[in-house]
């Protein structure tokens, strides 16, 4: 399953049908432990951290895949992605 799909799903859980982050993280976490689906786990979990704690699932995986393909910093117009990030150790920088 690509990672877009899961980020439109959340962003539609979220959004349209006024889900809360802790059951929508549930719910990713059942249809990925799926047999019949194959995914990405490390970067659904990086998504589902940062989900969890507040923020988007969408930064949680940009900035997974950014780490993986070699960037050093995460940059991102949310404030409290970018402050999630970094605490985590990471470079992280708000833009303006």
């Amino acid at each position: 399953m690509p990672l877009p799909v899961l980020c439109e799903l959340v962003w539609v859980l979220r959004r349209v049908y006024g889900i809360a982050a802790p059951e929508v993280a549930t719910t990713l976490e059942a249809l990925v432990q799926a047999a019949n689906v194959t995914v990405n786990r490390v970067a659904v979990e990086s998504g589902l951290e940062v989900l969890r704690a507040g923020a988007n699932f969408a930064d949680g995986l940009i900035a997974f895949e950014g780490q993986q393909l070699g960037g050093e910093t995460f940059v991102s117009f949310d404030k409290q992605a970018v402050s999630l990030i970094a605490g985590k150790g990471e470079l992280a920088k708000l833009l303006a």
